[in-house]
């Protein structure tokens, strides 16, 4: 996945998202995403939900959609400028949803997964940096080299 979401944590009872920097005895190091990014130490209490681990629910009770397909799928149809923020409805949310993963389960993903959705991916859109996948390069690479050969022709 283009999103490296393997060091980004959630932490309940701490808002906005974090990078993990080293194991403690009692906890975790984490640095906040952010403009000033502050480290703190996350508490062993604490639940720490890593980002690459969470998926959502689809109309397939045996299938879930990684978050990082989910942000990659958000990127090629949206690039860093989503229509949606925390604060929108829930029919909007709901909407653009629908527009990237259009068989999500509608009974099982709720409001608030939507808006957390929405803050991560315009945290890690800004944060986390975004890589290019084999594919993506190699693509525009072999047009370019189409066009060199048809107009050689």
């Amino acid at each position: 996945m283009p999103f490296d979401l393997k060091e980004i944590a959630s932490i309940s009872g701490m808002p906005g998202l974090y990078k993990i920097v080293a194991p403690t005895r009692n906890g975790i190091i984490v640095e906040s995403l952010s403009e000033k990014p502050a480290r703190s130490v996350a508490q062993a209490r604490n639940r720490v939900s890593i980002l690459q681990e969470i998926s959502m629910y689809t109309n397939d009770e045996e299938h879930t959609v990684p978050l990082a397909e989910i942000f990659d799928r958000i990127r090629k149809q949206y690039g860093s400028d989503i229509p949606v923020t925390s604060k929108s409805s829930t029919q909007e949310l709901s909407s653009f949803l629908e527009s990237v993963l259009p068989d999500y389960d509608q009974d099982r993903v709720y409001a608030s997964d939507m808006k957390k959705l929405a803050q991560w991916y315009q945290i890690v859109n800004q944060f986390v940096p975004y890589t290019e996948t084999a594919e993506e390069t190699a693509a525009p690479a072999q047009e370019a080299e189409g066009d060199a050969s048809a107009s050689a022709e």
